[in-house]
């Protein structure tokens, strides 16, 4: 019989039958290192160790992937803890594999989280926090028990050393899905690529070498990745099992003959070699589960040809989570895969649900496939012909015919705990199995049971009761009606666990508590020998599984290419050009256009090396946040290949995007919102770089105005020195003059009318999300708004004289002089010129008028900037 399951659980390490482990769930833990800290009180009890001596020596890294090294002969004395802000624990789960694992999410970041694994052994003393027991510790479970919306990413991180110190090797895999994706690149000091490799991972714990964080001698790498990522688990391990051999084994071993290629590319790549290796040998242990031979999709993703999008900028941008309805019918392939191709060492109870529906997940997949070559069969598109001769694979056709040989024709994917369970019991055909008929007899009469029962205490009580089922609770009763069919406004009182919701009851029996015992008894019967079956069906189907591969990859390009086509087909987008300007012809936000009654208002973009920098200003509410994401989703989009929403667009390919978008949380003036915007934004100035586009909104405004534009300005001029293509929106109308100063700058605004609002006798402010040239003359939104407001008149009259004296004040030492408006333009000449030599695909007639006009602007440009002087001297 399956062993139901149990917290804690005792977990059998391979290799050493009398090794074991306690296991219980866990909250997120992270910490600085290894050593074994002292535990006390009742709740100490985190580990359940036995071990007998080794006496089979050091297997180290020859041993096999299915292999592991013994335990010592004895544990080692207990260690302390010296002062930290996270704790600090050395664990083994063997002879010299050592892990330790903590966050500070759970009790804050001083109060440390100290975790037990198997054994422990440590070399690195620190002392001077209290231990702590976690209340809870890592659950050891299958990827089918992994939350679709919960965090399932385990990544190893490794860095080169002396020389080759910024040479970064990383491997990850996703618990949902058999993939590994390699990375190996080279980072700078501030390690941007590692942080942002991992903020759009969003792990669920972090492995790295235990020489990264040697007391007092922790690498930058380690003290970075530690400060970003506070709620996400660390694992420490020898830097031994970091082994490039061994990685490169593992690789040939377990990849699917599909993607062998990727051989070729990482042979040389020692880091993320590296990084595999400690990856897998980690994943074994802690899933309890091998990876079966030839099973997992296997790439390498360098970060040449890509552009770095920092987490904030995605998430500002809705990148990553999907708003609206998924595309096709189609289950999560990839998390079936997971699952299929995984070997537990262990049966329960839920290793083999899991593995039922999974089956019956597969099934309903493989039968999408013949409509889906129906519906590519006549495209006559290369790369929709190439799809269509990849589900030509025959080892669908195998697979979905020995699947159907053992599982009913109509069991299939259904929304429903209580239709899956009845799906997963009776999968399985008639006649195959004469226990496991009689089982689901006994199941089915169980269920009649509860269902006659129910309706007898209806018919006894006349009171409209129903039967309902959750997977928590199992079957129980529930009714809605109003106190007035209640007998003195109670239930009977042969009704338990009663709760109320407005008219609605829910409650239970004992005697139904007892019938749901028996059906769950009888339940754990079926899924047993139901999970033997499918383990077999399994086992003959496991070399041709490797197809699913394919479909997965087939099936991600097509729903892709359809959101494309369908966005391009149905909205007037056109095909961008890639060139060293940013140029928009009546573009607009994506999103909004969906989202939207009417179609949001088109504006203009230009940016180009001479005019690379942009100030945007304009009220509350005028569309400038907005236009910052429109610009980004836009560049984006273009990136990708996808069509862009505007008449004509123009790009110059960026390297990196960031954007820091205003929130309303930015309005509040306190210590924690200014400290987040100071992070976001020196972020981008240690990355930004010539090729970026840069998106600023509403920097400063979680201090005070002074220090709110002395920070913008400083910031202005230092995004000034590069060629990166920056867009600045700002309340602060002082930063527009910076244009004296800078010829590159150039000043926009939306446009805003005032309306007579005759019930009010006042002015109302109508936004028409246009965007113009210059600076916004509504330069006192803050005065508006009060004199709307019902503040005295005298009080409004005092603000605005206040603040016409200090804004003459500022002007008079911003005056522009003859000198820099010559100079000015001058420059936008030289821009305009060098862009043409560039770019310009004229013909010899077509340029000479070209340049002629451009000679004319600028004479008509310079007697402007006389014009300026004679104004001046008089």
């Amino acid at each position: 019989m399956l062993r139901p399951e149990s917290s804690p659980a005792s977990l059998p390490v391979p290799g050493d039958s009398s090794l074991s482990v306690e296991v219980r769930p866990q909250v997120p833990r992270c910490s600085l290192g290894l050593q074994e800290t002292p535990q006390s009180g009742p709740s100490a009890q985190a580990a359940s160790v036995s071990s007998r001596p080794d006496t089979s020596g050091a297997a180290g890294d020859r041993s096999s992937s299915s292999s592991y090294p013994r335990a010592p002969s004895a544990l080692p004395a207990q260690g302390s803890y010296c002062k930290s802000k996270r704790s600090y624990a050395e664990n083994t789960f063997a002879s010299d594999f050592t892990l330790g694992t903590s966050s500070s999410s759970a009790r804050g970041s001083n109060c440390p989280q100290i975790v037990k694994t198997p054994l422990s052994a440590g070399n690195h003393q620190r002392s001077g926090y209290k231990s702590w027991t976690p209340q809870m510790e890592y659950s050891a479970t299958s990827s089918s028990a992994v939350s679709a919306h919960s965090p399932s990413v385990v990544v190893a991180v490794v860095e080169g050393r002396g020389l080759a110190r910024g040479e970064i090797g990383m491997a990850s895999i996703d618990l949902k899905s058999p993939q590994i994706i390699l990375s190996q690149f080279a980072d700078n000091t501030t390690y941007a690529k590692v942080i942002t490799k991992l903020k759009i991972l969003s792990p669920l714990e972090i492995i790295m070498s235990n020489t990264a964080c040697v007391v007092g001698n922790s690498t930058k790498l380690f003290t970075l990745i530690t400060e970003n990522f506070k709620n996400v688990n660390f694992t420490t391990i020898q830097r031994k099992y970091f082994n490039e051999t061994k990685g490169l084994e593992y690789i040939e071993q377990l990849c699917t003959a599909e993607f062998s290629t990727v051989l070729m590319e990482v042979q040389s790549k020692y880091y993320c070699l590296a990084a595999v290796a400690a990856l897998l040998k980690y994943i074994e242990f802690i899933q309890n589960s091998l990876y079966a031979p030839k099973s997992l999709k296997i790439c390498f993703q360098g970060s040449e040809q890509t552009a770095m999008i920092d987490s904030s900028s995605a998430q500002n941008l809705e990148l990553l989570i999907n708003n609206q309805d998924s595309i096709a019918r189609f289950l999560d392939t990839e998390q079936l895969l997971s699952v299929l191709v995984q070997i537990p060492k262990q049966d329960t109870v839920n290793a083999a649900e899991s593995k039922i529906t999974n089956l019956i997940y597969l099934k309903h997949t493989l039968e999408l496939v013949d409509p889906l070559k129906i519906t590519l069969k006549n495209c006559n598109t290369p790369l929709l012909r190439a799809y269509y001769g990849s589900l030509e694979d025959k080892r669908f056709g195998i697979i979905l015919d020995k699947i159907k040989t053992v599982i009913n024709d109509d069991a299939r994917y259904m929304k429903g705990c209580l239709n899956m369970r009845t799906q997963k019991c009776y999968a399985v055909r008639s006649n195959i199995n004469e226990f496991l008929d009689i089982a689901r007899r006994t199941y089915t009469e169980i269920v009649d049971d509860i269902a006659g029962m129910i309706s007898q205490l209806a018919e006894k009580y006349s009171l409209p009761l129903r039967t309902s089922f959750s997977s928590a609770r199992g079957f129980f009763i529930q009714m809605t009606t109003d106190c007035t069919a209640l007998f003195n406004d109670k239930l009977p009182s042969e009704f338990i666990k009663i709760s109320k919701v407005k008219n609605s009851y829910s409650f239970t029996s004992t005697d139904l508590i007892k019938m749901n015992e028996r059906c769950q008894e009888s339940l754990r019967e079926i899924y047993h020998m139901t999970y033997m079956i499918v383990c077999k069906l399994l086992s003959e189907i496991y070399e041709h599984i490797h197809c699913l591969y394919k479909l997965s990859d087939t099936v991600s390009m097509l729903d892709m290419l359809l959101s494309f086509a369908h966005a391009c087909t149905l909205s007037d987008y056109v095909r961008p050009e890639f060139t060293d300007t940013l140029a928009i012809k009546q573009g607009w936000h994506p999103i909004l256009e969906k989202i939207s009654v009417e179609k949001p208002v088109a504006n203009n973009t230009y940016i180009t090396e001479g005019s690379n920098f942009v100030i945007i200003t304009g009220p509350n509410m005028s569309g400038k946040s907005t236009y910052l994401k429109q610009i980004a989703l836009c560049q984006i989009m273009a990136q990708i290949g996808s069509y862009v929403p505007a008449e004509y667009s123009s790009f110059r390919i960026a390297e990196q995007i960031f954007t820091r978008i205003s929130t309303d949380d930015d309005i509040e003036t306190n210590s924690s919102t200014f400290m987040k915007e100071m992070k976001e934004i020196a972020y981008i100035l240690h990355n930004a770089n010539d090729k970026s586009l840069i998106l600023i909104d509403e920097l400063g405004r979680g201090t005070n105005t002074e220090e709110g534009i002395g920070i913008c300005y400083a910031v202005c001029e230092y995004l000034l020195s590069l060629k990166a293509f920056t867009l600045f929106a700002t309340h602060f109308l002082e930063l527009c003059h910076i244009d004296v100063l800078y010829p590159n700058v150039e000043n926009m605004y939306f446009e805003v009318q005032h309306v007579k609002n005759t019930s009010r006798n006042k002015e109302a402010i109508l936004y028409t999300y246009k965007l113009s040239k210059g600076l916004t003359e509504e330069k006192n939104y803050g005065l508006k708004a009060a004199e709307a407001s019902s503040l005295p008149p005298s009080i409004v009259l005092d603000a605005k004289e206040i603040t016409t004296q200090i804004t003459r004040q500022i002007l008079q030492n911003q005056r522009s002089t003859p000198e820099m408006e010559r100079q000015r333009a001058v420059y936008h000449l030289a821009t305009r010129l060098v862009q043409t030599a560039r770019n310009s695909q004229l013909d010899p007639d077509s340029l000479r008028t070209y340049l002629s006009n451009l000679k004319r602007k600028y004479e008509a440009d310079f007697p402007r900037a006389e014009q300026v002087s004679g104004k001046t001297e008089e």
